[in-house]
C-alpha cells in the first residue's frame, strides 16, 4: 500500500517551536521519515513509544517501534555499530518501562497525550535509567543489539494489567 503524499504543512513540521503538535502529526512525521533528525531525541523515542502503547498491544507496539526505528535510522544513514544504531534490548526494555509507568500511574496521573506523559514522568526521560537494571557489560554484549537480554542487576517492573492501554507482554 502506497503511503499518502505529505502536505507541505506536515513536511515542514517544526517540533522545536512552541506551537502544539498533536500525537497524530508527530507519529506521522516519524513514520513518514520526515521528522528532522536533530529532533529524534530520547524524548521523541518516549513519545512514539507512548503513542504506540496507547493504540496497540505491547507486542504490536514493540514491532512498530522496532521497524520504525530501523527505517528511520536507515533513512538518516545512522551507522550500525556496537554503540550506535538499533538495539533490541534497549528498545524493548524502554518500551517495558514506559508501559509499566503508564499502567501503574494511569489512575494517579492520567495523561491525554505523549507530551503530558513525558512531563508527568521525568524519570523516563533520562537515557540512563536502564543503568538501574543493566550492567555496562550486559548493555554492550553483542547479542543485545539483535535479541532481548534480560536485565542482570534488577528485574524490570511488572506491567500491571489495568486494561488502559495494552496487555502485558509474555516473558520469553
Amino acid at each position: 500500500m502506497a503511503r499518502p503524499v505529505l502536505s507541505l504543512q506536515l513536511a515542514s513540521l517544526d517540533l522545536s517551536s512552541d506551537a502544539p503538535v498533536t500525537d497524530n502529526d508527530f507519529l506521522h512525521s516519524f513514520e513518514s521519515l520526515t521528522l528532522p533528525f536533530d529532533q529524534w531525541t530520547h524524548r521523541a523515542h518516549v513519545k512514539i513509544a507512548f503513542i504506540y502503547l496507547t493504540r496497540h498491544s505491547f507486542d504490536a507496539a514493540l514491532s512498530k517501534m522496532r521497524s520504525g526505528i530501523q527505517a528511520y535510522n536507515a533513512h538518516n544513514h545512522v551507522p550500525d555499530t556496537p554503540t550506535s544504531g538499533y538495539n533490541e534490548t534497549t528498545t524493548r526494555a524502554f518500551l517495558h518501562l514506559i508501559a509499566a509507568t503508564m499502567t501503574a500511574y494511569s489512575q494517579v496521573f492520567p495523561t491525554r497525550d505523549s507530551d503530558a506523559f513525558c512531563d508527568a514522568h521525568p524519570q523516563i526521560l533520562t537515557r540512563h535509567v536502564l543503568r538501574f537494571f543493566y550492567s555496562p557489560e550486559r548493555r554492550i554484549d553483542g547479542r543485545a543489539k539483535t535479541q532481548f537480554l534480560e536485565p542482570d542487576l534488577a528485574p524490570l517492573p511488572r506491567i500491571l494489567s489495568t486494561g488502559i492501554c495494552m496487555p502485558p507482554a509474555p516473558r520469553p
